[in-house]
């Protein structure tokens, strides 16, 4: 990405905390090479499609995400239909589960001193006894660079919370089922995808021709545990090195970097 001068470049990738500017992990993560995402864009027919996808795709996640965080800080947002079945699901996995959330340690800015970085973490919760880190992401699949993420949040809040044991990932989407053959349809970003039901039965088949009975929109949550992190914290360092390499001209002209 192009920065126009120095005030652009600490806007679009940190923080400005007590006077102070710290990159932010989100933008740290981003160093690391995305191969199943140069795949999708070979698929499509310009880089200018792949990037509209993608905004639209990222403006319905943080639909999602801001809505998730209102309720989960004790207020009653009005619910944009298009995204109500995520919400609905995600409030009734809450409930049945005993998710417990302090709404202070929503949205909350975390800052690693010792490894000069910032963040902010979706939320801090009680599930089954354990007491970690919730990221939300609105994916389609859960993926191992999240680990990335998390891990840097659990090093920024070792020593502030002595308690906090473990880390979650919780997926939120929204897909139509085939009432006949179980396939799944996905239209997140304006662009649909059609695959198999996980797991698929031995003699599973598709409808011919495409001849499916799409439901309605269901409400999908996942929710997957990560406790050990230390590895994955040794992996960000090493991308947030890398980071820096790419980024020296600017981190030199800000004075994060000598």
């Amino acid at each position: 990405m192009r920065y126009t001068n120095e005030e652009h470049f600490k806007g679009v990738c940190g923080y400005e905390i007590n006077d102070l500017w710290y990159p932010r992990v989100t933008k740290i993560v981003e160093i690391k090479a995305k191969p199943a995402l140069y795949k999708y864009y070979a698929g499509l027919n310009s880089f200018e499609e792949g990037e509209a996808i993608k905004n639209k795709s990222a403006s319905e996640g943080t639909l999602i995400h801001e809505t998730l965080e209102k309720i989960l800080i004790g207020e009653n947002p009005a619910i944009n239909l298009e995204i109500a079945p995520s919400i609905s699901a995600a409030v009734n996995f809450f409930q049945i589960n005993n998710i417990q959330v302090d709404p202070e340690f929503v949205e909350k800015r975390v800052i690693n001193q010792n490894h000069r970085y910032a963040g902010t973490v979706d939320a801090l919760a009680l599930i089954d006894g354990k007491f970690g880190v919730l990221d939300i992401k609105t994916s389609q699949s859960i993926y191992r660079d999240y680990c990335l993420q998390t891990a840097a949040y659990m090093d920024a809040l070792k020593e502030q919370f002595r308690t906090l044991q473990t880390r979650w990932i919780l997926r939120v989407d929204q897909s139509k089922k085939c009432l006949s053959c179980g396939s799944i349809r996905r239209t997140k970003g304006g662009r649909e995808k059609i695959r198999s039901p996980y797991p698929a039965p031995p003699d599973w088949r598709s409808c011919p021709n495409d001849s499916h009975q799409w439901s309605e929109l269901i409400g999908e949550v996942e929710l997957k545990e990560f406790p050990y992190w230390q590895n994955d914290f040794e992996a960000f360092l090493g991308a947030k090195r890398l980071w820096e390499w790419e980024n020296d001209f600017w981190l030199r002209r800000v004075g994060y970097l000598n």
